[in-house]
């Protein structure tokens, strides 16, 4: 299998997908003649020209909206928001519009459109391109929210959502775009959005991370396994819906769990993965549930010395997975 960086795997699902499907169409600012502020889109508009390769305005809630009218219409939409911290400015047409559809029409429309963005910090970008936005919208029942951690996952789990008839939140972690590597199956294949994968089995804890906080997690655990601890890497993959029988599987098998993300401690991810765990796993829990985030500050600092202070890293989560060990 060919080796690739994620943000290629990203651009591969995306060009493989507008080439399978006339339906399917690309549109955000500066997805078309720049390729990307970050290049996922680079080459695509040479290919399938003006129509279906789209260069926005400046106005997120303009380019959600299209994308829903689109939808509505038959088309298969990818919206790309720049960086995930601009999503704000379309909230209502996600919230209300896009996750509401289906209910309030009573099934009988579908919105079959992807928002997609890079998140989270780690590349010196400050408040406003760095934020983790995943827990908002994985509140909203409607929408489906996908983190992939891998190459490989970012291909398949891009094009399920892309052929999915719901609408797809997908988060890439940009700090992994270049950094991840890893091989990604020739041919057309996909990975079904749900399930969480058990990418490193273990027996004395387990460690729930999605996106960057995964790579990490696995350096983590690979250190620790160096020093006799046994440690279980879940990539949780999608937070919404959430995949609880993998959750509370791993956690029925060690006993102990660590969750990890970037997003601050409060009322992030992590606080649903510790409740699934309190209210049907609690027997079989050995330690108190730990979680590993950012500090309840208002965003990544723009100092790289800050930065590390604030951000989660393979250090920080050994040092969890020590403490919990010898709990």
């Amino acid at each position: 299998m060919p080796e690739m960086t994620l943000i290629e795997a990203v651009r591969q699902a995306l060009d493989e997908e507008l080439a399978r499907d006339e339906r399917v169409l690309v549109i955000g600012e500066d997805v078309g003649r720049r390729g990307g502020v970050f290049r996922a889109t680079q080459g695509l508009l040479e290919k399938y020209g003006e129509e279906r390769v789209i260069d926005s305005p400046l106005a997120e809630a303009s380019i959600v909206g299209v994308g829903v009218g689109a939808a509505l219409y038959g088309m298969r939409p990818v919206c790309e928001i720049q960086f995930a911290d601009f999503i704000h400015m379309a909230f209502n047409q996600v919230v209300n519009e896009a996750a509401r559809m289906c209910y309030r029409s009573n099934g009988e429309w579908t919105l079959p459109m992807v928002i997609r963005a890079p998140y989270g910090g780690g590349i010196g970008g400050g408040i406003y391109h760095s934020q983790s936005v995943e827990a908002f919208y994985a509140h909203v029942p409607g929408l489906k929210v996908v983190i992939p951690s891998n190459p490989k996952d970012a291909k398949g789990l891009l094009k399920a959502a892309i052929r999915d008839p719901n609408p797809v939140m997908f988060f890439e972690p940009k700090k992994g775009y270049r950094l991840i590597r890893g091989e990604v199956p020739e041919g057309d294949y996909s990975v079904p959005i749900g399930p969480a994968h058990v990418s490193r089995e273990g027996t004395d804890l387990s460690v729930f991370a999605y996106g960057m906080m995964h790579h990490y997690a696995l350096q983590a655990a690979a250190q620790a396994g160096a020093e006799g601890i046994s440690v279980e890497v879940v990539d949780l993959r999608t937070l919404l819906p959430v995949d609880r029988q993998s959750i509370l599987a791993s956690v029925r098998k060690t006993g102990k769990a660590l969750i990890v993300h970037e997003d601050n401690l409060t009322g992030g991810y992590g606080a649903e993965v510790a409740a699934i765990l309190a209210e049907e796993a609690f027997g079989d829990l050995d330690a108190p549930v730990m979680r590993l985030c950012a500090p309840d500050v208002p965003g990544i600092p723009f100092s790289h010395a800050m930065q590390e202070w604030v951000m989660p890293n393979p250090q920080k989560i050994l040092g969890a997975i020590r403490r919990l060990a010898r709990f």
